[in-house]
């Protein structure tokens, strides 16, 4: 491992053009140089911190992994929804996963706006493709330009995309839901729509990531860029999946029932004005149950239970419970991986029960969710010295970026007393997260 002020510079050339000139590089220009090499790269800011961290992998093409926290080196997950595999084919399950290996790791403080950039590698273990590839990323990072003019956003809102049966389509899929439902075909099944918004010229994700980092501190933010894929992915998700700390404190959150968090005038609601029908509490208790039964399906008692209480997440409010445990007391090092594969997907974002659930999301759905509704978040990362933590967030309140194309995704979900035409108000909500914050030019 080695700092940045180890980097090759013999060959950097002088910093032309306006603007203020920077001695050293930001997560911006670190992005910048991957997006330019075609590296993958994983930007992301905790929810409640205020840091921010950045990793660079030297895989052109990214590896396909099992989710296992204990065997995989520090670096970022990215799984799609569709993750399931039957029961005879656990190999399959694993298949589609991504893995971003942090081969260069960097922390940006908020404090202080400094940058801590660091390469990793295995000492007396290191390939001439690793370094091959870390040369050419600090000299074609030396030669770029450095300036502290902070990037903006998008030159002009977005236009949206006109799909005049989305909303046929959205209710009539609702309806047969809450129908299949009713006939005790399921007790709850998550149904999603996308809208897609055209920019005049492909937007800078980083600020993009800024500008959700302000609006929404307590969420997980974060911008994955995938070559590979074409494809960069910006999200500011409010649901923890499973996270465990340097500590062994195991982590995951139920989070389901939707409202808006401000009054018709426009005004802020308190978290204590908020009012839950029936609906709503009884999809809240729905997904919490589902937890539990992971719990005691791999014979786990010893947990904490907190809530549900209201969650204010942006310009939305939800109903949440916390659950923690402490796997150094009950001797379960392995918690985090085995309830990540218990918990994938929930019935926040599937169903109940899941394989029912599933089937119906596949039979109705007409779009793919790819990424959306999956899960991602860092592996094993050491940002300051107290040991390796891994956080994992259930991929939503997303957005998919194709150079100026966007499409963002919502769902909602469904049980026997949904009215379809308020569930698709509430997947326009849900996308209001991210347009909201692109369109505002004060954030």
């Amino acid at each position: 491992m080695y700092s940045s002020a180890q980097r090759h510079t013999d060959l950097a050339a002088p910093f032309t053009g306006p603007g203020t000139l920077l001695p050293e590089p930001r997560c911006t220009d670190l992005w910048e140089t991957a997006f330019t090499l075609g590296l993958p790269a994983a930007l992301w800011r905790l929810p409640a911190q205020r840091d921010k961290h950045l990793i660079v992998s030297f895989d052109e093409v990214l590896p396909r992994v099992s989710a296992d926290f204990d065997e995989l080196p520090a670096g970022f997950l990215v799984s799609p929804f569709d993750n399931l595999a039957p029961l005879s084919d656990e190999a399959s399950h694993t298949a589609r996963t991504l893995f971003i290996r942090a081969d260069i790791q960097a922390v940006m403080s908020e404090a202080d706006q400094s940058v801590t950039t660091r390469v990793e590698s295995t000492p007396g273990d290191v390939s001439p493709d690793f370094t091959r590839q870390a040369d050419l990323f600090w000299k074609t990072l030396d030669r770029s330009p450095r300036y502290a003019d902070h990037p903006q956003a998008v030159s002009t809102p977005p236009t949206p995309l006109s799909d005049p049966e989305a909303e046929a389509i959205y209710v009539r899929n609702a309806t047969q839901a809450v129908e299949a439902i009713q006939r005790g075909e399921m007790r709850k099944v998550v149904i999603s729509r996308t809208r897609r918004v055209q920019f005049a010229d492909a937007p800078n994700a980083v600020a993009l990531f800024d500008k959700l980092c302000k609006a929404y501190p307590n969420a997980f933010v974060s911008a994955v860029s995938i070559p590979e894929r074409g494809q960069i992915w910006i999200s500011a998700t409010p649901e923890r999946l499973v996270s465990v700390d340097a500590d062994g404190i195991f982590r995951t959150a139920s989070l389901a029932g939707t409202q808006s968090a401000t009054h018709p005038d426009g005004t802020s609601k308190r978290p204590t004005q908020a009012m839950w029908a029936q609906k709503e509490i009884e999809e809240q208790a729905l997904v919490s149950r589902y937890i539990i039964e992971c719990f005691k399906k791999i014979r786990l008692r010893e947990y904490i239970e907190e809530g549900p209480k209201t969650v204010v997440a942006g310009n939305l409010m939800h109903l949440g419970t916390s659950f923690t445990v402490d796997t150094q007391a009950v001797r379960y090092p392995q918690l985090g991986t085995v309830m990540l594969k218990l918990l994938h997907p929930t019935s926040a974002v599937c169903g109940t029960p899941r394989d029912a659930a599933f089937a119906f999301i596949r039979q109705h759905e007409i779009h793919d969710r790819e990424l959306y509704s999956g899960f991602l978040g860092p592996v094993n990362i050491d940002a300051d010295g107290k040991g390796p933590e891994t956080g994992i967030f259930v991929h939503i309140r997303c957005m998919k970026l194709e150079g100026r194309l966007a499409t963002l995704y919502a769902g909602a979900g469904l049980t026997e007393d949904s009215e379809p035409e308020r569930e698709w108000l509430e997947t326009e909500m849900k996308c209001q997260t991210l347009l909201k914050v692109i369109m505002n030019d004060e954030l």
